[in-house]
């Protein structure tokens, strides 16, 4: 059974100021449950991980999500981007927009983990607005649009849970919220290349 404990006791088990435990939570670090009340309560299991960690002088948290960042980076310029069909047929102008769109969706992620995903359906709208946009700018087809999307989704993510797994942090409860997100903008990619392909056929 998980037991839920106050954002001062996780403090106290990991070792850190109450203050630093919340900035971890706002940067989507440190998982955490909001009660109807608005107060920050912590899986004691993910704390307990946290305190390990912490005791065996791993990386910083803040040091994990920087981690994470390059990873993608160093996925993009490997040349995993550049092999994808619909990243050919996109001329030097476009293929800047979409690396950009990279960086867009990581602090979209990021918000909706700080805020425990609060206004998440506008924030995951706008970022598939954006997706569905671009596509139809650079006349990707809806097929496309979403293989674009999911490039990049797919990207972020692993770079993130591969950050976490070499940290030996708790990332599941993570992991689902970021799925979920996530989902939440190809849906609204979707829905918004279709209302864009029916009225500017």
């Amino acid at each position: 059974m998980n037991e839920y404990i106050s954002l001062r006791h996780a403090a106290d088990i990991i070792g850190v100021h109450p203050s630093t435990v919340r900035l971890w939570t706002d940067k989507g670090i440190l998982p955490a449950h909001r009660t109807p009340g608005g107060h920050r309560r912590y899986k004691r299991v993910d704390v307990e991980l946290w305190a390990e960690h912490a005791r065996r002088g791993g990386l910083e948290p803040e040091a994990i999500m920087q981690s994470a960042v390059r990873n993608v980076r160093v996925r993009i310029a490997e040349g995993q981007l550049e092999a994808q069909r619909w990243y050919q047929k996109l001329d030097g102008d476009a293929r800047n927009q979409y690396r950009q769109s990279a960086h867009s969706l990581f602090q979209g992620l990021m918000v909706f983990l700080s805020t425990n995903g609060e206004n998440s359906s506008s924030e995951g709208h706008a970022i598939g607005f954006e997706y569905a946009s671009r596509a139809r700018r650079y006349k990707l087809s809806y097929a496309e649009a979403a293989q674009a999307f999911l490039f990049f989704r797919n990207t972020l993510i692993e770079s993130v849970v591969s950050a976490y797994r070499e940290a030996n942090v708790p990332f599941d409860v993570m992991l689902h919220r970021m799925h979920a997100f996530t989902d939440e903008i190809l849906v609204s990619l979707l829905q918004t290349y279709q209302t864009l392909e029916q009225s500017n056929p």
